[in-house]
């Protein structure tokens, strides 16, 4: 069984996004119904990454939102050791410049 490490995900989130940058950054979810309603949208998905990558409105860059750089690295889910997103229904190996519209303090 060939298992896939964090690097080569980030390789290829990193080409997908790359190949279809047009993701749904916008609207950002900010309000609580607005993250539930991107959650249940996800779950939706189960495993097809670049649909999660298109819902969760990844970027390769952050992106500024009221006033504020939202990037992976100033992420309430972000796990700064390991350069990962540990949001349920993301979990998956990010950089800290990149940005999804799921972005919290």
């Amino acid at each position: 069984m060939t298992t896939i490490d964090d690097a080569q995900s980030r390789e290829i989130i990193e080409t997908l996004l790359t190949r279809s940058p047009d993701t749904e950054a916008f609207p950002r979810a900010d309000s609580h119904d607005d993250v539930l309603a991107v959650i249940a949208r996800l779950q939706a998905a189960g495993n097809d990454l670049a649909a999660k990558l298109a819902i969760a409105g990844f970027t390769l860059r952050p992106v500024e939102h009221q006033g504020i750089e939202q990037a992976c690295e100033s992420c309430m889910y972000y796990m700064v050791h390991r350069r990962f997103c540990e949001l349920p229904e993301l979990d998956l190996p990010v950089e800290p410049e990149w940005s999804c519209r799921l972005w919290r303090i």
